[in-house]
């Protein structure tokens, strides 16, 4: 599929300069199957000068009737899933149910969901003699990452919008098929013109000049701790607002009174979501180093089950990554560990069999590895668990908070208090005791070089609002 336009302003508009096509590949072939516009600074400003135009008009609605255009939004979406999920699948390489329920029917329900939450703000309240009013920021320059790419751009374009905000979306080149059928949702809800604006390109082309444009008054990013850090100092210049859900390298503590049997399974299952393409994967495994022998044939096992393959075959449980650079990446940081006295438990570098076409990869677990070594301490974005064994409670709490990251993490045990009180311990934004959780009115963020600021619920509509206090 060829696409030659941008959404703007209430339109689809050729870029300004024309310019070639950004090609998108897909992960199961590695050949080219769609291309979309390739925009640039000029594209961006457009854009930009659109969605502050639609601002007051839209800040000024009441949040009920935003609500209810944001809802006829969702549904759109869920209208399009039949197409939307295996466009998904075959950009990102989740395997089609996961494509379907996850990336696009869940994540249809929690903007509708945002919304209706936004209703339930208090914009205006009286403190002593003060009146405090919640305002939109501004216009938000959103900046979504492949993995996910219409269910993390609807966490920022739901909340953004919901309490008044105007945006541009920068899709994923990646992966940004999805999100001109979010654009469709839109016009065909009514959506004003400019309040949703939604460009696709490179991130030097587009944004970095969305970080820095004048009118821009929020930069809203997923992605890597590297880019954050580069937008971010892009964006000090003006003093933008911002708020960066960025990397990890989560652990997942298993204790000695845990049950092994379930708790393995869990964590594997975790980490394997979207074959590891996942900030929040649980990488790392840390488990008791009396029980090593005992976790590793449970694992064995385990991985064993895993089928890879064709995301759109439904057979399929671990699909490919997003990209050969992706691939390479992975590769590189196993060969790598192993080089360093890490040991290969199951998987490998090598590509699956019959799968040489593509960006497909074994589900790999490496055991004795060392906490400093590059593949514990740096995210690797595939599906690779390393397996640290720990001396207790206390050890395992070190190892854990031994990262620059801190994003999400785990702990089983067979004690919930106890279980809860390592949690406590953990320094990062989210941990799930025994088992994957993740509820969509928590704020999920991170501590360290994860991030600023929250997503999700109350916490992610209040980093688009702004206080202002009027003396009476």
């Amino acid at each position: 599929m060829k696409r030659e336009c941008f959404y703007i302003n209430g339109q689809w508009q050729k870029p300004i300069k024309g310019g070639a096509a950004l090609p998108v590949y897909s992960s199961i072939t590695g050949e080219v199957f769609e291309s979309v516009p390739a925009g640039t600074a000029e594209d961006a400003d457009a854009a930009v000068r659109a969605a502050s135009k639609a601002l007051p008009a839209w800040a000024a609605m009441g949040a009920a009737e935003r609500a209810k255009i944001i809802g006829r939004i969702a549904q759109g979406l869920r209208d399009r899933a039949d197409v939307i999920a295996p466009l998904i699948a075959e950009e990102v390489g989740m395997p089609l149910e996961g494509a379907r329920g996850y990336q696009t029917l869940r994540a249809a329900d929690a903007l509708e969901d945002i919304a209706v939450l936004a209703t339930k703000i208090a914009y205006e309240e009286p403190l002593g003699e003060s009146l405090v009013i919640r305002e939109p920021v501004g216009v938000v320059a959103g900046i979504s990452p492949s993995n996910f790419p219409l269910l993390l751009s609807l966490n920022k374009v739901g909340a953004a919008l919901a309490v008044g905000c105007t945006m541009v979306l920068k899709a994923p080149e990646t992966a940004p098929g999805s999100l001109f059928y979010l654009a469709d949702a839109a016009e065909e809800a009514g959506l004003p013109p400019g309040v949703l604006n939604i460009i696709t390109g490179f991130g030097p082309e587009i944004g970095e000049p969305l970080a820095s444009h004048p009118l821009v008054d929020m930069i809203s990013f997923t992605g890597s701790t590297g880019v954050g850090k580069l937008l971010l100092g892009i964006g000090a210049q003006t003093i933008k607002r911002a708020h960066m859900e960025l990397g990890g390298k989560s652990a997942a503590i298993v204790l000695e009174d845990a049950d092994l049997d379930s708790a393995l399974p869990a964590a594997i299952e975790q980490a394997f979501i979207n074959a590891g393409q996942v900030c929040f994967a649980w990488s790392r495994l840390l488990v008791p180093r009396a029980k090593l022998a005992r976790c590793e044939e449970i694992l064995r096992d385990v991985v064993s089950r895993y089928v890879v393959g064709d995301p759109l075959d439904p057979a399929t449980t671990l699909g490919p990554v997003v990209t050969r650079a992706a691939t390479d990446r992975v590769r590189k940081f196993v060969s790598q560990a192993v080089s360093q006295n890490a040991r290969i438990v199951t998987g490998g570098i090598e590509a699956p069999k019959g799968l040489s076409r593509g960006y497909f990869l074994q589900p790999t677990v490496l055991s004795d590895v060392d906490n400093r070594m590059p593949i514990a301490q740096e995210e690797i974005f595939g599906p690779v668990v390393s397996v640290i064994a720990h001396d207790g409670e206390d050890d395992a709490v070190r190892i854990a908070n031994d990262s620059v990251f801190g994003l999400h993490g785990a702990v089983f045990s067979g004690d919930h208090a106890r279980a809860l009180g390592v949690a406590r311990r953990i320094r990062t934004g989210q941990v799930d005791l025994n088992g994957f959780k993740l509820g969509m009115t928590a704020p999920f963020g991170g501590f360290k070089q994860s991030g600023l600021g929250r997503e999700l619920g109350k916490f992610g509509l209040e980093e688009y609002l702004e206080v202002k206090s009027i003396q009476l």
